[in-house]
């Protein structure tokens, strides 16, 4: 996986994840908003964790740390 990309479709996503596609596009976006996952269709890219503490700081809005294990919880909507 070069660069942290990766393919996955939308049908391999819901199987995999047992989701709806409403429920993906959130769980996704969930994602992207938390800096974890860059997309551009049909790639995903994994992003490091410095990268992402890096941006957060370059833009002053560094937070609360948060486990990626809550996370994707809270994406795939259980409490985090």
């Amino acid at each position: 996986m070069p660069q942290g990309l990766s393919y996955y479709s939308d049908a391999s996503l819901t199987h995999a994840l047992k989701l709806d596609g409403i429920g993906l596009s959130r769980a996704r976006r969930q994602l992207i908003d938390a800096e974890l996952i860059a997309y551009q269709k049909p790639l995903y890219q994994v992003l490091g964790i410095l990268e992402r503490s890096t941006a957060s700081a370059d833009r002053g809005t560094e937070g609360p740390t948060r486990s990626v294990a809550d996370i994707l919880r809270q994406a795939l909507g259980g409490a985090a």
